[in-house]
């Protein structure tokens, strides 16, 4: 256990197995990491990558018949998670540690009003009645930015548009001003404009009450303006952890320098073409040996180290810069470049 005392949440050693008929699935395999109070602290990486299946694994979300979650342990404030019993993860979800689901429409009750289930989180945890309640749940959808309030409290998710219904989905979870919010794709409906007005309430309540944000995104333009520390997950491990400067500007992993070239850059003119990562994530069923990038990483030496050996996670530079590459002190100088300003030309 980390002695840091801002430390929220710490997980070590976490691996979460989905047995199928097609096989065993390790969707989460061997994560470690810590979230700080006052951090926003995100997870990004390809769809499939393991970033959802660690946060439900976090809160016990998954079905036991199906998926088995071990490891060190997933302690929250010291107390070990995976040792606790039902009710006991009941009382922390919600209250202590919220979520807000990546699909809003089969995250929300269609026969309850917004306010009912905004409502309910009330009731339950801090024993509000149903006037109080639905007082409150109005002034969460004000303060979300739900127009006409008053009247929509009574309305049904279907009667709401998508980026309304996530913004409901955001309301349900500070409800209770929760030490922990994971956020899994908080903006995925929304457009540009909302989407700052969603992410600017999100940072707010943060530091109204000293919390913590796990953001769990793709949107690496949300990462660069919102995240304090970044952690890229690949096939179930973390590959990079570091500041979110380290990650832009001194990264130490080619998923992650693949990652940004990726992205559309206004100030990369001489680029006429994104470049995409070839191929596609691997199958946890069958994952490659060794290295799982190592059939779509330029870098790699095949046949070789790359191929034969998984790399650790290790430091490669400041404090809490990790990287799990055999070859992480090639890529030194690889991250964004920043355009020197010119002036223009009279």
């Amino acid at each position: 256990m980390p002695t840091d005392t801002r430390v929220l949440l710490s997980v070590r050693d976490l691996h979460t197995t989905f047995h199928t008929d097609d096989g065993d699935v390790l969707a989460v395999d061997g994560v470690s990491f810590d979230v700080r109070r006052g951090e926003v602290f995100a997870v990004v990486g390809e769809s499939g990558s393991g970033k959802s299946v660690t946060a439900m694994s976090i809160l016990g979300l998954l079905p036991p018949e199906t998926a088995e979650i071990t490891g060190e342990g997933i302690f929250w404030k010291g107390e070990n998670l995976l040792e606790e019993s039902g009710e006991r993860m009941r009382n922390v979800r919600g209250k202590e540690i919220a979520m807000i689901f990546q699909d809003p429409l089969s995250a929300l009750n269609p026969v309850h009003t917004v306010g009912k289930q905004i409502g309910e989180m009330l009731r339950i945890h801090e024993d509000a009645t149903r006037k109080e309640a639905r007082a409150k749940a109005i002034e969460l959808l004000e303060l979300v930015g739900i127009p006409q309030a008053r009247k929509r409290v009574d309305m049904h998710p279907h009667e709401f548009s998508g980026g309304m219904r996530q913004r409901v989905m955001i309301a349900m979870a500070i409800a209770c001003r929760p030490d922990l919010l994971i956020a899994d794709e908080p903006t995925t409906a929304l457009d540009v404009t909302v989407q700052a007005q969603v992410l600017e309430v999100l940072l707010s309540i943060k530091d109204e009450i000293d919390s913590a944000i796990m953001l769990i995104t793709h949107d690496l333009g949300v990462v660069a303006g919102m995240a304090d520390r970044v952690m890229v997950m690949y096939a179930g491990k973390e590959v990079e952890l570091g500041t979110v400067d380290e990650l832009f500007y001194e990264l130490r992993h080619p998923y992650t320098l693949g990652l940004l070239n990726s992205l559309p850059r206004i100030d990369d003119l001489g680029r006429e073409e994104l470049q995409p990562i070839k191929g596609s994530p691997p199958s946890l069923v069958r994952r490659p040996s060794g290295c799982a990038f190592h059939p779509r990483c330029p870098m790699a030496r095949v046949p070789g180290i790359c191929n034969e050996v998984i790399p650790p996670l290790r430091h490669v530079g400041g404090l809490d810069h990790r990287s799990a590459c055999h070859f992480a002190e090639e890529l030194k100088g690889q991250g964004l470049k920043v355009p020197e300003w010119e002036p223009t030309p009279r």
